[in-house]
């Protein structure tokens, strides 16, 4: 009944994260995400996303650095105590090599299930840089824009799955600027303008509100929105409105006029708290009330690289135990 998704990242094993830099990484990497990608499936996904990015370091830098126009400054935080290299656009932004291509050909060998390839997305890239080049957001980012796009159609041309290829546009950033929506929703339709055998969703992870990217969210050319709320829900068990405050947002959504497949995080990924599966289950069966069924995706809050994989293990389990015990009560 219901499709159950990673979001994207897995924390990587000790003997990949101790090789980083070094030429060993290389020839590590592709046993890191057969592991990952063992690991996730064995949790009951039906979707194990792109096997835990174990190619990539960070969501900045890696496409980054397949890109001319920029020039990296030094290093600046991001939350915590997280540091990101940014880089400064210098020049006009162009694609000069795939950030995906091999993870990509790499895990269609090795999956038994569906998979997806995330993808940081043209806004992120364009507001966590500096610009030094363009004489506007929007111009910069439309072209950050195509050069996503051009890395998109290379993957599509390398898929060997049937039906439509899937691909998770990541968005952090869209969520910062309320104020800027209608740059964002651009930017990302430019980003998606006639791609062919492509499924296109997006991720916005840990909005203060999502009400404020409303209506103009509604122009997306998406199918599919990657949501987080388990974040700021209780875990009590119950499906009312007090038990389910983290949830009650889709509600205004829908009034807004939302009505396209809603990925619901069920798991908070900022916590090594355990999700009972009764806890998942509440949570779907309150979204079910009165979101259509059909179009209800369960996933994690975000990835879940800032846990141990143990962890991240325990919590996917807990993911698709509760989603059967919702779905037991439905049926």
């Amino acid at each position: 009944m219901f499709y159950k998704q990673e979001i994207g990242s897995m924390k990587k094993p000790d003997y990949l994260i101790s090789a980083y830099g070094k030429e060993e990484f290389h020839t590590l990497k592709k046993r890191a995400l057969k592991e990952t990608v063992e690991l996730m499936e064995s949790a009951g996904l039906d979707n194990i996303g792109i096997g835990g990015e174990m190619y990539r370091w960070e969501m900045y830098e890696n496409p980054v650095d397949h890109l001319d126009g920029l020039v990296y400054y030094g290093r600046v935080r991001s939350f915590d105590n997280r540091y990101y290299k940014k880089a400064s656009v210098v020049g006009k932004i162009k694609r000069k090599s795939s950030a995906y291509l091999e993870e990509f050909i790499d895990v269609q060998e090795i999956a038994k299930k569906d998979i997806k390839v995330p993808i940081t997305g043209p806004y992120t890239l364009m507001d966590w840089s500096f610009n030094d080049y363009y004489p506007s957001r929007l111009e910069l980012g439309l072209d950050f824009a195509r050069a996503v796009r051009e890395e998109i159609i290379e993957l599509e041309e390398h898929w060997k799955g049937k039906g439509p290829l899937r691909v998770q546009i990541d968005e952090p950033a869209a969520s910062t600027h309320p104020w800027e929506v209608s740059t964002f929703v651009e930017i990302f339709n430019e980003t998606v303008k006639n791609l062919n055998n492509v499924k296109i969703s997006s991720h916005i992870c840990y909005s203060k509100d999502y009400r404020s990217l409303y209506p103009y969210i509604l122009e997306m050319k998406t199918t599919q929105l990657a949501l987080e709320f388990s974040n700021r829900d209780t875990t009590n068990l119950g499906i009312d409105d007090d038990s389910r405050r983290g949830f009650r947002v889709i509600k205004d959504l829908m009034d807004m006029g939302e009505n396209r497949e809603i990925g619901i995080g069920v798991i908070d990924v900022h916590t090594d708290f355990i999700e009972p599966p009764e806890l998942v289950r509440d949570r779907i069966l309150y979204v079910a009330k009165f979101y259509d069924i059909e179009k209800i995706i369960i996933n994690p809050d975000c990835g879940l690289r800032t846990r141990s994989r143990e962890v991240a293990y325990k919590k996917l389990r807990s993911l698709v135990e509760g989603t059967k015990l919702a779905e037991k009560e439905l049926s």
